[in-house]
């Protein structure tokens, strides 16, 4: 006897057959029984679902000499000639082959007769959406008003494709992908009445596989069954399927968690060894972190994905990663997983993902001290303080040792030359920084307010999602990007941002009004809140802050002269003498 393949075998021959459709079924079967069967139906959803099946078992139905009725009789001669597809008036056309406006008009006119050897006619189009838009013309008015024995029943996995004309000539069904247990099930049967031993992990792994379709399903068992002679067991179909165990997942998560990317690059070559695809294991792995970022966050999060066979494990390495670890390491995932398509080599750019997810850590460090002052980065779990200790902190300590000098003295009640000679000094520099100069370019309006708030909580959020700012510019438009890049922010105020820019043509083309609305408009969806945007040089901004704080440093020293004593605050005696006689003879005493 011929073997037939296990998906046809088992296609279902009535609507208790069909598996997932529970919706779809009843609203059918309501339909037949009250004689409220339409013209025309539209199945729509994913590969292997049953939409093809579910349109043979409607015809069967309406068709049924012990009928029509909520399920056909499959053993009147009408059942089992329109099954084994020996009805003229049934017919399954596919429109991949069929596409054409003369294939409809040949089908229009087939229409107006009358069936000769059952009730109705019954059109069965597979893949309509292959049609011609000359061919959906040529159906519009047929399949509004046929004669009252034809019914069609269009299939489509691309719904979106179909003429919205078309859509509203039928009743639609969406056909739903067939869950984890049902398929288990339905499996499990099959295994049962063919006499095919198979592991509960086995037939759970072949169900993931299928992506939701039956079909798939029962054509990987009937495969794997056939290369174990009957018996199936989970590392068979690892084997078969090409598949990688979740433990070879927890090795790499391991290793990018400790940084090894020697460890990283052996587990890539030994699953390239294996004959892993690179594409498919950069998608699982991405499927991988998925799950363990669900698990971090959604209480009994195991019970939302199909692919955790063991929520335990899955516990104990999402507590091992930091929240935001997770989503740095989805989205890098994710991007590389979208230049795989375009890749040459997709094992040197899936070894490349990987070692960019151990360098993601390290890259924290150097981001702590070009970070402004005060800010606050999380990194794992602990609060690390950016202090920057540039010019700011020399000055502070230069004005610290000259306060000190300066209470010795006036505690000593009188002021030695080289303490005088360093006051003097001191003071002409102030004075000389503090003189007016003819700015560089312009300077942005309320630029002390900008200064005030470099160190406030809310710049600091600004800076830790910067990098979000400029991957979202650069999704939308490159060419901003590569000007905007050049930037980088250095202070807020309400609702503005001001950006520092080490070059002026990377400024001046930044503030085009075009270029300016795509930032804002960035920085309204990344932010969650609408700013505008602020440009100046970032060194017309270091200078002012360096003014800003020799300001503040200059005022606290003169709020010091109000505790001289008199002799002390005798300055234009003192000068006159030094002038008339010379610093090394003039000496200040009680």
């Amino acid at each position: 006897m011929e073997h037939i393949a296990l998906y046809r075998a088992w296609r279902p021959q009535s609507f208790q057959d069909m598996v997932g459709q529970q919706h779809i079924i009843q609203t059918l079967q309501n339909a037949i029984r009250e004689q409220r069967v339409s013209h025309a139906y539209l199945f729509s959803g994913p590969r292997g679902t049953g939409k093809t099946s579910a349109a043979k078992v409607l015809a069967k139905a309406v068709n049924c000499e012990r009928g029509p009725g909520p399920e056909p009789c499959n053993e009147c001669p009408s059942c089992l000639r329109i099954t084994a597809g020996n009805v003229m008036d049934v017919q399954e056309i596919d429109a991949a082959s069929n596409r054409g406006v003369e294939e409809i008009r040949d089908l229009r006119d087939k229409v107006k007769y009358a069936p000769t050897e059952v009730r109705r006619k019954v059109y069965i189009i597979d893949e309509v959406h292959m049609l011609t838009t000359e061919a959906f013309n040529a159906l519009l008015k047929t399949l509004e008003e046929p004669p009252p024995h034809v019914m069609f029943i269009l299939a489509t996995t691309e719904p979106h494709r179909l003429p919205a004309t078309i859509i509203s000539r039928c009743q639609r069904f969406d056909f739903r992908r067939v869950s984890l247990e049902e398929q288990v099930g339905r499996l499990r049967l099959i295994c049962e009445t063919e006499g095919i031993a198979a592991d509960a992990d086995a037939l759970q792994y072949i169900a993931r596989l299928s992506d939701g379709g039956m079909r798939d399903a029962v054509s990987i068992l009937d495969q794997i069954s056939s290369f174990t002679d009957g018996n199936v067991t989970y590392q068979q179909v690892l084997g078969m399927t090409g598949g990688i165990p979740s433990e070879q997942f927890a090795r790499l998560a391991t290793a990018i968690l400790d940084g090894d990317m020697g460890l990283l690059l052996d587990l890539v070559e030994q699953l390239m060894q294996e004959g892993k695809s690179a594409d498919k294991c950069l998608e699982n792995l991405l499927y991988y972190f998925r799950d363990l970022l669900m698990i971090k966050m959604v209480p009994k999060a195991d019970q939302l994905t199909e692919r955790v066979l063991n929520p335990a494990e899955f516990r104990d390495m999402a507590s091992s990663f930091p929240r935001e670890r997770l989503f740095e390491i989805v989205d890098t995932l994710n991007r590389y997983l979208g230049e795989m398509k375009y890749a040459t080599h997709p094992q040197t750019l899936f070894e490349v993902a990987l070692m960019k997810l151990c360098s993601l850590q390290q890259e924290v460090t150097p981001a702590l001290t070009a970070a402004p002052k005060g800010l606050l980065l999380d990194v794992g779990g602990a609060n690390t303080s950016a202090v920057d200790m540039g010019e700011l902190d020399v000055l502070k300590k230069q004005i610290a040792a000259l306060e000190k000098k300066l209470e010795q003295a006036l505690q000593s009640g009188g002021i030695s030359g080289g303490v005088r000679e360093s006051a003097v000094v001191q003071k002409s520099s102030v004075a000389q920084s503090s003189a007016p100069r003819m700015p560089s370019s312009k300077m942005p309006p309320h630029l002390d307010k900008f200064i005030a708030g470099k160190d406030n909580s809310d710049f600091a959020n600004i800076y830790k999602q910067w990098s979000l700012v400029l991957q979202g510019v650069k999704e939308e438009k490159v060419t901003v990007h590569a000007w905007f890049v050049d930037g980088e922010p250095v202070s807020v105020m309400e609702d503005a941002v001001l950006v520092a820019f080490k070059n002026t043509i990377h400024r001046d083309t930044t503030e085009k009004p075009a270029n300016r609305q795509v930032i804002e408009h960035v920085l309204a969806a990344r932010l969650g809140k609408p700013y505008r945007l602020v440009t100046m040089l970032l060194r017309d901004w270091n200078e002012a802050t360096l003014k800003s704080a020799e300001r503040q440093d200059t005022e606290e020293l003169r709020l010091e002269h109000e505790h001289e004593t008199p002799e002390a605050k005798a300055e234009p005696w003192i000068d006159e003498a030094i002038q008339l006689f010379g610093e090394d003879l003039v000496i200040i005493k009680d």
